[in-house]
């Protein structure tokens, strides 16, 4: 058979779905074997965005999300989104097309060393040089991009490559098993937990897998211990457990941290160092202690050196020592349960104003008042999204797609594409901002032609917020930051999507009913108030006293 005929059957056999992406000439022949394939081609309208498109498919499912470009500049644009999916633990495999390597007929038009340079930003980056390979490196590929932590691959694949004729020898898909923990390890958490006076549970990224939320509640509901979590750990238990004190949305000097730094010792279960800092680690004596539970063992830098790793397959290290822990009668939960009330109360203040422009506490309350416990939002990057990780209780892991790792802006839209495609029956909203969402807008042309029944929200301050935040926080004047945005209910009517612009909160919460429950794409231009980002996030969370 053609190369390229392999190619699509190698993917089919690790039971790919989808390739998103813009194919060029350099693609052609796998183009032609894809036409034929039970894969379906979900043309996009930027590469950068095909690449968002792939990386969450591979977060909702746990399989490896696939995006396709043509050489040079269709392939540099995956730079963003492989990143993207990099920090983000997300498996997603490149696809990159590239001229002739046996005979040059162009020079070097195009041509640059698209392996080398995705080698820092992927877990495996090579070139077929081969067909007979095809086979074997997609194996390779998905495994690697699989194992933890996921991440992104590139393959690419020359065009007088893909037209060779080549052998059929496909590789069986065997699934890959995590080994348990070491008994003397268990041993030693489990003492170290017993010695503790009080001890608390931290719930990171790396715990949003399969089997581990219903251990991890398991833990939870027999110790008493109460938890936290990371941005990208929300839901993976529920947010409204009664030992729960919220999402570490900062890395200090929040109401939640006051909790934190009471723990003489934490727990802390599927986290590592590319999310943003939920806690700083501090080198003294007598600082918190630090028990790293996670697939891979903890490195050590100035903010995180664990006193104990707990390396294995999260699911059974934290069943196990659910078996050989024993609750104490003399860890004090005290101060914990009224920091979860105190936590409740500071969360909910202005989560019912009526102001509008609206505030972004009051759009969370309106969002999580309309949506289900399993609908699904994506989230673009900026200053909304910490009072989303603050404010919007998950009740079941994956229905807050969020970036702490990457945190880039640009994937909120795509995200929400890809989040539709793969879970159909539920509702699913992309919040972003004015300018994350016009870095890939353009992708509401694909929404609409795959007749999605997608809903965005554009919180619209016609500016960088998140920078006007910290520029504010510096103490500098307000500068450089601004800007001017077209008409959106225009622009989203446009495409053949429907757009709204409430005037007040209470339209907002009926137009926002409406989309969700209704058919098609629908864009909200929701004009946001972030004028008490500065009083709250820079000045009240420093001066905060906590309970005594």
């Amino acid at each position: 058979m053609k190369a390229s005929d392999l190619f699509i059957k190698a993917l089919e056999n690790e039971g790919v779905e989808y390739i998103f992406g813009i194919p060029g000439e350099e693609n052609l022949d796998f183009l032609e074997s894809l036409r034929v394939s039970s894969i379906k081609l979900i043309l996009t309208r930027h590469e950068q965005a095909a690449g968002f498109m792939a990386a969450t498919y591979g977060r909702l499912t746990g399989k490896v999300g696939v995006c396709l470009s043509t050489l040079g500049p269709g392939a540099t644009n995956f730079a963003t989104s492989a990143a993207y999916a990099q920090l983000g633990g997300m498996p997603m495999m490149m696809i990159t097309g590239q001229k002739p390597i046996k005979q040059s007929k162009q020079g070097r038009f195009q041509i640059i060393d698209i392996v080398s340079m995705f080698g820092p930003v992927t877990k495996y980056a090579k070139q077929v040089s081969n067909g007979n390979n095809i086979p074997a490196m997609v194996r390779d590929a998905c495994k690697i991009a699989t194992i933890e932590r996921p991440g992104a691959v590139l393959i690419e694949l020359p065009e007088d490559i893909a037209s060779e004729e080549v052998r059929d020898n496909i590789y069986p898909v065997q699934k890959f098993r995590y080994p348990v923990p070491s008994p003397s390890s268990l041993r030693d958490a489990a003492s170290m937990i017993q010695k503790a006076k009080q001890p608390l549970v931290l719930i990171g990224a790396g715990a949003n897998r399969t089997r581990i939320g219903q251990a991890l509640k398991n833990f939870i509901n027999y110790t008493k211990i109460p938890f936290f979590t990371t941005q990208m750990g929300k839901g993976v238990v529920d947010e409204n457990h009664e030992l729960c004190l919220g999402c570490a949305a900062l890395s200090s000097n929040d109401f939640v941290h006051c909790a934190i730094e009471k723990a003489d010792l934490i727990i802390n279960i599927g986290h590592d160092v590319i999310e943003k800092p939920p806690f700083f680690m501090h080198n003294s004596p007598d600082a918190q202690k630090v028990i790293h539970i996670n697939f891979f063992a903890s490195e050590v830098d100035d903010t995180y050196f664990p006193q104990l790793d707990v390396v294995g397959d999260i699911a059974s290290s934290v069943t196990l020592l659910t078996e050989v822990i024993k609750p104490q009668e003399h860890w004090d939960f005290e101060y914990y349960k009224r920091a979860i009330k105190e936590v409740g109360i500071h969360l909910s203040k202005y989560s019912n104003d009526t102001r509008f422009p609206i505030l972004p506490q009051s759009a969370v309350q309106t969002i999580r008042d309309v949506l289900n416990d399993d609908d699904i939002v994506t989230l673009d990057n900026g200053v909304y999204k910490i009072w989303f990780a603050r404010n919007y209780k998950c009740v079941k892991p994956n229905t807050m797609l969020l970036d702490n790792a990457l945190a880039t802006m640009g994937a909120g839209l795509p995200s929400g594409i890809a989040a539709k495609m793969v879970c159909p029956t539920k509702r699913v909203v992309a919040i972003v901002g004015d300018g994350g969402f016009m870095m890939n807008s353009q992708e509401l042309e694909t929404a609409v032609r795959l007749n999605l029944d997608l809903t965005v929200i554009i919180l619209n301050d016609n500016s960088y917020g998140m920078i006007r935040w910290k520029q504010a926080g510096m103490g500098f004047e307000d500068f450089g930051l601004n800007l001017k945005n077209p008409d959106f209910v225009a622009y989203a009517n446009s495409y053949g999507a429907r757009g709204h612009r409430p005037n007040s909160c209470t339209e907002f919460k009926e137009i926002l009913e409406l989309c969700v429950s209704s058919k098609g794409v629908h864009v909200i231009d929701l004009a946001v108030d972030y004028s008490l980002n500065h009083a709250i996030l820079n000045e009240l969370l420093k001066n905060i006293n906590c309970l005594v």
